[in-house]
């Protein structure tokens, strides 16, 4: 502090105040690196394999799954606020994962953004509104943006009552406000996972719906639209009455940032990948390793030089 305020003629405190509200702000981030972080490997092993922007959040070994969740939401907050731009149109789903997020985010003043929420939150037990506002208004706050939300179920009873609801104004603006997205940003739904995934444990789906997903392999899905871990969506009857958006139009966002964390989501985050959904990935460091120690059993040679990796 000291150097830059010679440099900048001016005192020590504002160089320590102009850093403290860029902190804030998430316009500089501090970061500790100890000679065993093994995150720059991975990083650059996932975006060999998946072309992808990553980021490996470095975590203890002695953390539990809560404490994994908030550090890397944290990084998610941070990375996300770096990312978002005025004149933007931002998905934003609802889920665990982006609940925590929305709590970390950081102000950053934005001008004719509008964040719309992706994927309706309603169920038989509740209108999911509370809940998934909640989140999309944090996001609207955080940015200064206009916040659309979308208060349809999360799945239809019949898929011919999807389609005819699609088929209203109401509904159509909403549609076609996220047809004109330029950044979606989700996490990856498990059953499996130690911190539940809302879909899973919010009265979303019952015995019948969780059985025909187990019959479908279903490995996961982002939005309520599932997918196996190989990235096929054909034949999963759910997602014709989920009000999430197709996969393939998922895909045509120009910007994808995708938050997971724990390694009980490793189906889903690699079924998320294989289908290309994500451009950009913030994963915990243990979560990460399993991915590439995966990989590396498979016979693509980029993954060759990992075995070579202490720890791995």
């Amino acid at each position: 502090m000291d150097a830059i305020a010679r440099e900048l003629r001016t005192s020590r405190s504002t160089v320590s105040r102009l850093l403290s509200t860029a902190r804030d702000t998430g316009l500089v981030q501090i970061q500790v690196k100890t000679p065993a972080d093994r995150a720059p490997e991975l990083e650059r092993a996932i975006r060999q394999r998946y072309q992808v922007d990553v980021h490996v959040v470095p975590v203890s070994d002695t953390l539990d799954d809560l404490e994994v969740l908030d550090r890397v939401s944290m990084q998610a907050a941070r990375t996300i606020t770096t990312l978002v731009d005025s004149n933007a149109v931002i998905g934003v789903a609802w889920g665990s994962t982006l609940s925590a997020v929305s709590r970390h985010l950081t102000r950053k003043t934005t001008h004719g953004t509008t964040i719309v929420q992706l994927n309706g939150a309603g169920n038989t037990q509740t209108t999911g509104i509370t809940y998934a506002s909640e989140i999309i208004r944090r996001f609207g706050s955080a940015y200064g943006a206009k916040v659309e939300q979308f208060p349809v179920p999360a799945f239809f009873d019949n898929a011919r009552t999807k389609n005819m609801m699609w088929q209203e104004r109401s509904v159509r603006r909403i549609l076609e406000l996220q047809e004109r997205m330029t950044t979606a940003i989700f996490g990856v739904g498990s059953m499996n996972a130690d911190v539940p995934s809302h879909v899973y444990a919010g009265g979303y789906l019952d015995s019948t719906d969780l059985d025909e997903l187990e019959a479908s392999g279903v490995a996961g899905d982002v939005a309520t639209v599932f997918f196996r871990d190989d990235g096929s969506d054909a034949g999963i009857v759910l997602n014709d009455r989920s009000s999430g958006p197709s996969l393939d139009s998922l895909r045509k966002v120009r910007r994808r940032i995708c938050v997971v964390s724990g390694a009980r989501k490793i189906k889903g985050l690699r079924g998320a990948l294989a289908a290309g959904l994500a451009t950009d990935l913030i994963v915990d460091e243990g979560t990460a390793r399993e991915l590439v120690e995966a990989d590396a059993h498979s016979s693509d040679p980029i993954f060759g030089f990992l075995n070579s990796l202490d720890g791995l």
